[in-house]
This record gives structure tokens, C-alpha cells and sequence, in this order.
């Protein structure tokens, strides 16, 4: 008997604007049994500094999720022709507790792991990487990572606190959890505290690639040395929405002008098409400074390219 693959629900069985504001309109599931890969929120504020918001984030993401079709006509990708794919819905973080709320979501991408599907998660600030990275680590082992953002995010305290949505790379390097060797950062760029801000991760080894090095060029050379530097080994891709430029996607807390495009985006994303990738995540969307909705579209259909570059994604 063959297999039978969840469909995002079809606009011409619904309008967009009607019915539940699931994932690309797919079903929702509540576990990871006979799933290759799902989407998941993280609806996390507690880590953000200045601008909070991006608890809302998961369920804009979503709203604007539905004007995106199944098919990708530029890669040619039909991921739900050849993988089982649901939204899992959103992990219940503790409101009132950082910490606590990190464990959680550390125990429920953990269990999707352990399922042997492979989480696509919408956030939430990016203080989810360290738990997400944590999660992935016990399941798949030391991790390349593929981080695009505006900011390292590799602070060592934040006012006194070593978690925050600035620190999870720094500790994720200190917990073992990725391959400094096997690890780089897009886009970095701005103003910042002192030259370590940007140099820590170099004395680790990490690749960095300061968004000034990306200006005026395309992408696609950059990631087939990314490709070449991940080689064979699992990966984690983790792309804060502010890499992009506020023209471009202005709904974010920290946003920083000369920033990625979207084209140079999906030539990131699609970049990654050939990795072992283990999980993913696009973080730090605010709806509240996001009127326009466009910053969370973004952020759907970037995670739509996301799972279009999962291993065993038919091609046709």
C-alpha cells in the first residue's frame, strides 16, 4: 500500500481566510508518530532585552502562512509529496519563569527529536536556540550550525543573566553542543559593545560572514563553501528574521539597517539544500512592530523553504 501524505488544506476547498490557521493550513497533530518532519511554536518574549512581542510571533506566522502553496516553483521541491509533515502546535513555556521555560522547551523538542522527526520551529526570541541546539545535541550529536542574524548573540551575560536572547551561542559552544570548526554566522552587522562582541566566535573557530561582505552579491558561492564546511555531519540552521533588512522586515526587536535581502535569504536557505539538516528555526518576529503583516509572511515562507531543503524532499 503506498503511502498516504498530509495536504495542506487547498484554497479552492477553503478560502484562505477561513478555517483554523494551522501551518500552511495542515493538520495538527499532537505528537510526533509517523512524522518526518513538523512545524512548532515557541511563543517566547522573556528572553528579549528591549522590544518583546515575539510571543505572538508563532501565531502571525501561521495567519500569514496560508498564501503559501504547496508546490515550490523555483527549486522545484514537492515536500509534502514524500514527507509526512503536521503542525504540532505550540510548546506551553511558563510565562513567569525564563529558566522554567527554557526546560520546557528543551523537553518537548526533545521528544520530537526522539520521534525521529525533524522540528521546524517558529518563535519566539532566539534565547529557544540554546534548548533547541540542547535537544538536538542529545539526539543527532555535536552540531555544524548555520546562523543568520544581524547579531552574534554571543554575549556572556546579559544585565547579569547568562541566558537571555543574546548568550545561547556562547553557551551553546561552552555546553559542547556545536562544532565551533563546523559553524557560521551570516549577516552579522551594527553597532555593539566592544570588538569581542564580533571577534569571540572568530577565537572559536566559527566562520563569520559581517553583512558587509554580503552586500551587492549573491549568496550562492558563500553557501557552497558553507556545503563543503558542514560536509556529512548533522546540522542546525537558525535564522533570526532582523538578518534581513528593516526595509525589508521591519516587525523584529532589534532591528539593524544594511541588512540581508530576500533574495540573498532564499539563496541561503536553498543553500542548505544537501545537508543532513536536523532542525531548524526562524526567530524574533513582533507582530506588534509588524502592522503590515509583511515581516511575519517573510518568516512563513522562509520556514516553507526551510522544509523544502529536509533530506528526502522530492524534487520534480
Amino acid at each position: 500500500m503506498s503511502r498516504r501524505f498530509n495536504q495542506p488544506l487547498s484554497g479552492n476547498e477553503m478560502p484562505r481566510f477561513g478555517g483554523i490557521a494551522s501551518m500552511m493550513r495542515l493538520p495538527v497533530a499532537t505528537g510526533p508518530a509517523g512524522l518526518d518532519a513538523a512545524f512548532i511554536g515557541v511563543p517566547l518574549d522573556q528572553g528579549t532585552s528591549n522590544r518583546g512581542g515575539t510571543r505572538f510571533g508563532p501565531r502571525q506566522i501561521r495567519t500569514e502562512s496560508v498564501l503559501i502553496r504547496p508546490y515550490n516553483m523555483a527549486t522545484r521541491a514537492a515536500p509534502f509529496d514524500s514527507l509526512q509533515v503536521a503542525d504540532l502546535g505550540d510548546i506551553a513555556i511558563n510565562p513567569y519563569s525564563l529558566e522554567k521555560s527554557v526546560g520546557l522547551i528543551e523537553t518537548g523538542l526533545a521528544a520530537v527529536h526522539q520521534g525521529g522527526c525533524i522540528p521546524l520551529v517558529l518563535g519566539g526570541d532566539h534565547t529557544l536556540a540554546l534548548p533547541a541546539l540542547r535537544a538536538a545535541r542529545a539526539t543527532h550529536g555535536r552540531l555544524g550550525l548555520v546562523h543568520v542574524d544581524a547579531h552574534a548573540d554571543v554575549n556572556d551575560t546579559m544585565f547579569g543573566e547568562r541566558i537571555a536572547h543574546g548568550t545561547p551561542f556562547r553557551r551553546a559552544v561552552e555546553e559542547g553542543l556545536i562544532d565551533p570548526a563546523r559553524s557560521v554566522q551570516i549577516g552579522l552587522r551594527g553597532s555593539g559593545y566592544a570588538a569581542e562582541d564580533f571577534d569571540w566566535p572568530v577565537q572559536q573557530g566559527f566562520r563569520v560572514v559581517p553583512a558587509e561582505e554580503c552586500w551587492h552579491r549573491s549568496l550562492a558561492p558563500l553557501m557552497e563553501q558553507v556545503r563543503a564546511l558542514m560536509g556529512a555531519g548533522p546540522v542546525y540552521l537558525s535564522f533570526d528574521i532582523d538578518s534581513l533588512d528593516p526595509g525589508f522586515a521591519p516587525g523584529t526587536g532589534t532591528p539593524e539597517i544594511g541588512g540581508l535581502t530576500t533574495i540573498q535569504a532564499l539563496e541561503i536557505v536553498r543553500g542548505c539544500a544537501g545537508l543532513a539538516l536536523v532542525g531548524a528555526d526562524l526567530v524574533e518576529v513582533s507582530p506588534p512592530y509588524d502592522p503590515s503583516g509583511n515581516t511575519a509572511l517573510i518568516g512563513a515562507q522562509l520556514l516553507f523553504e526551510m522544509l523544502c531543503v529536509l533530506p528526502g524532499v522530492l524534487v520534480r
